[in-house]
Formats: structure tokens, sequence, C-alpha cells
């Protein structure tokens, strides 16, 4: 068998999600500052730029929960961008409000930027006919198997106060042809304006991309296993999820009593209809798969282990106590997705309830798992011990949904936890963070991925998620300086070359004729000033 490693270089990154990064407008976006924390990223020797879902978030704020899995956020969009493309002036933002820098607030967010873009729309359809609109016209014909519907999907659920397709007058809530295309005839304007958001956020998403891949540093998205109820996808096929007459689900998703949640998790999201979506070769998912592979270079699938067996919760259910496992579709959907679209660069989030099944399915296609350092500490046979690890893996301190190592150390782990994570280094824990970055990036794994609030050393304030909390989450912003400390990028820089993960690194060994002083004196761009 092939050594799928070899498609992941030794390399490590950062997980920082957009909307963390700082600006004026109370929300990361795709511009300057996504920009410089990619000059950020060169500078520190890192190559991979891990985020999460990109979609347009709902209610609760989620990523993990959007209106589409094709669609970008347009509170991503970059309204600087916008002023040199020449559809908004410096005057149209002299109205900003005093927004929070250490948190988003959605709602006035959202009132703002969706008031900017609109104006931008307007001024893009008074302008003569330029490439730019010719650009647009061609990318709306290209996108148009989910644009459409999509467009059409956010119009409707304005005209209708927000609320969910299912309460749409029957032949809406159908997706029946004819009501469509009156509802388009309907709402011309809101649906143009929809399809020009679309056209923003992916344009500049994709000159993010093509600036980051310039400097070598890859992308890896995040695609949520299932996606929510309330979204385009179920209300236009809502042939492949399991739903009732009225187009509610019978069944949902989730996850039993785990690490996180006591009563596990309830996500609520409609599970699939797997011999439907066999039948027509997984149509549907060969396009999910070729639009995410579209904006980034590496997919993370969330919740990989659903497609060997998923939790069914009934949909009346109030939590994911009582449930069952389902077998899931197995190796037939990734034979159909490499057959359809070559070996893809799939990271398989195979953290819960692993059984030999789950790990079957993902060495049968050599897919990278991942390892959480955080999880180590619980006893010396655990797995996620870094000298357990095989290569094909990527390690991380934590993901979004753990604590900052900071606030993990100090609040969550038990004396049990410090003590082996003591012995195990063999000396007193001063760092915890920067000693499981350290781990992390030693070990033998291919790819390691460090927290941004991990590598600033930020502790509860900084969260980004807390599994099974209804509020509060995904608001956390990066401080305005944060990139600015150097000693942090370059001890960061360091341990990134020390451990030869650079992507332009050349194995430089000391010798009897080369001393260390040689070796480090040739890179000492990247060493902090006491090295």
């Amino acid at each position: 068998m092939a050594d799928h490693a070899q498609d992941f270089p030794r390399s490590s990154g950062v997980l920082l999600h957009p909307t963390s990064l700082p600006g004026p407008h109370g929300i990361g976006d795709l511009g300057l500052a996504a920009h410089r924390f990619v000059d950020w990223l060169e500078e520190a020797g890192q190559s991979v730029w891990q985020v999460l879902p990109l979609g347009p978030t709902g209610f609760g704020d989620s990523p993990y929960q959007t209106f589409s899995a094709f669609a970008g956020n347009p509170l991503l969009i970059s309204l600087d961008l916008m002023i040199e493309d020449g559809w908004l002036g410096r005057d149209d933002l002299a109205d900003i409000p005093h927004f929070p820098s250490d948190r988003v607030d959605y709602g006035r967010v959202i009132t703002f930027k969706s008031a900017k873009l609109s104006l931008a729309h307007a001024n893009f359809l008074e302008q003569p006919k330029t490439n730019q609109q010719e650009e647009f016209a061609a990318w709306c014909h290209e996108q148009a198997h989910w644009l459409d519907d999509y467009a059409l999907f956010v119009a409707l659920k304005e005209s209708h106060g927000r609320h969910p397709w299912t309460t749409w007058p029957r032949e809406l809530a159908q997706h029946d042809t004819r009501a469509r295309e009156q509802a388009v005839q309907d709402n011309p304007a809101r649906v143009a304006e929809e399809r020009f958001r679309q056209w923003l956020f992916h344009r500049q998403w994709h000159a993010l991309k093509s600036y980051a891949n310039a400097k070598s540093v890859r992308l890896v998205g995040d695609l949520p296993i299932f996606v929510a109820h309330d979204s385009c996808d179920v209300w236009s096929r809502r042939e492949l999820f399991r739903l009732n007459s009225q187009g509610d689900p019978t069944v949902v998703a989730g996850v039993p009593p785990d690490y996180f949640s006591k009563t596990g998790q309830l996500w609520g999201n409609p599970l699939y209809d797997w011999e439907r979506m066999h039948q027509d070769g997984y149509r549907w998912w060969v396009e999910r798969m070729r639009a995410a592979l579209d904006l980034v270079d590496i997919v993370r699938i969330d919740h990989f282990r659903g497609f060997e067996a998923y939790w069914e919760v009934s949909a009346t259910a109030k939590t994911a106590k009582v449930g069952r496992w389902v077998a899931g579709p197995g190796s037939d959907i990734f034979q159909t997705l490499w057959d359809q679209l070559g070996k893809l660069p799939i990271i398989a989030e195979d953290l819960g309830v692993i059984t030999a099944g789950v790990e079957r399915l993902r060495d049968e296609f050599e897919l990278p798992g991942m390892k959480i350092l955080q999880f180590a500490w619980s006893e010396p046979g655990s797995p996620f011990l870094p000298h357990e690890y095989r290569r094909n893996c990527v390690v991380y301190t934590g993901t979004h949904d753990n604590a900052p190592t900071i606030a993990w150390w100090h609040n969550e782990a038990s004396s049990k936890v410090r003590h082996l994570l003591a012995d195990y280094l063999g000396r007193e824990i001063l760092e915890p963070n920067w000693d499981l970055i350290r781990l992390g990036m030693m070990s033998v794994g291919h790819t390691f991925i460090a927290t941004i609030q991990d590598i600033l050393g930020l502790g509860e304030e900084a969260r980004m998620n807390r599994p099974g909390a209804d509020t509060g989450n995904w608001t956390w912003r990066m401080p305005e300086k944060a990139c600015e400390d150097e000693a942090i990028r370059n001890r960061l820089a360091h341990l990134t070359w020390l451990y030869r993960r650079r992507p332009d690194q050349k194995a430089i060994i000391a010798t009897e004729e080369t001393s260390f002083e040689d070796v480090t004196s040739s890179r000492e761009e990247i060493l902090p000033a006491d090295e």
C-alpha cells in the first residue's frame, strides 16, 4: 500500500477562523488582516492555515449550522476591498459603529454590513458595462447549479420573516418549479443582490487563497458531515433526507454521552437517506466535495465516523442520551468520490466513540486521523500520547471545541493529568501551552496544528466554542496587535525549524566541520534572540 502521508509533507500551522481576525468592522474578514495573518504565518515558518466552515450562519451563529453547504458567509466580505474595487467610497464607511474589539456582536454586525453590501450592489449596478460585470455574469452562470436556489432561498427567508422553510406556503416549501419561477419574478432585486454577495465572497476568498498559496501556505477547510435542516440544501433536495410529508425530520443526528456532555450532544441535523444517495451516485456529495476543494487545499471532514455508523435520535427527543447506532454508507461513498474526483486530500476527524470499523474505513482510503494532545494524559496507555502516533496523522494541541490549553490546565486538568504530563516530560510544567506545542512539533505526525489561542497563551476568555452551550459561542476575536509580538513569532519559528516542519527547509546536519553555531546562524532570522 502506498504511503499516503507523502501527500502531506511534514509541516505545521495554525487554527484560526477568519471571524476571529481583528479589524474595525465588528468581525474578522478577508481583507488586510487576513493577508497580514498569512504574512505572519510565513514569517513564523508555518505552512498550514486551518479554518472552520465558511458557510452563511443562522440562529446561534454556528459555522456548523449554515444555510448552505455551497455558499459563503457574506459577513466575511471585506468592505475595504470593495473600496479598492470602487463599489464603496471612503465616506460610505464614516458611520462605523463602535464595535467591541474582543468579540463579535453578530446582531449589530449583520445590520451594519448588510446595509453596506446593499449599497455596494447598487453602485455596482450603476456602473457602465465593465470587465467586472462580465466576470460576475460568467461566475453566476458557472455556479447556477447551487447559486440560483440559494439566492432565492435567502430572498424567501427574508420575505417570510426569516422563519424556517417548512412554514412557507405549501408550493414553495415543496420546491415546486412553478412556485419558484413566480418567486424569482416577485423578488428580482433581492435575488440579484444575493448572487452579488456570493460572488464577492468567492472572489475575495480566492484572492486570499492565491496569496496564501504563493507563500507556501495551504488552507485547510472544515466540512461538517451533516447540514442544517433550515438550509437551502434540505429545502431544494428534500428527497435526499429522512423527512416527513411536512418536511420535518423524523430522526436527527447527534452523539451519545461523551467527554463534552453527560447527556450527549443533540445536534438536530436531519439524517441522510443514504440509499437514495447511493442510487444517484452520491451526486450531491460529489458536487459538495468539488466545491469545497475549489475553496481550500485540504478538507477536514467533521464527524467522519458518521460514514461508518451514525447516532440516530428521535426528532422529538430532548437530549441525545437515548439513540442507536445505524450503519452509514461506508467505503461505497468514498470509492465513488475517488472515482469521480481522484484521490482526495482529506483529514478524517476520527474523535469520539471510534470502533475498529471506523479505523478500517479511514485506513482503507489512507486518510490521516486526528490526535488531540489535551486528551492524552488520562493513562499511560492512551492512544493520544505522542509515542503512539503513526506518521499519517494530524496532531493538535486542541480544537475549536476545547478550552485553550492554559484554561484547560488550570480549570479542567485533574491532578492525575498534571502528574502524568510532568512525568512524561520529566520536569515541572510551567508553560503547558508551549509544552504541548513542542510535543506536537516533535511528534512523528506529518502535520501539527496549534490553535492561535495556545500560541498566544490565552485563557478561558478566548474559548471559541463550548459544546452543549446554546449561547456565547463563536464570538471570540484575536487582540489587535497579537501577531506583532516578535518573541512569540520567533519562538514558534524556532520550534518549526528545530523539528523540521518548515516547507522550504533543507536538512542541515551538524558535523565536525559544521558546528551547531554555524547551523543556527544560518537560520538566525527565525531564532529567538535568547537562543
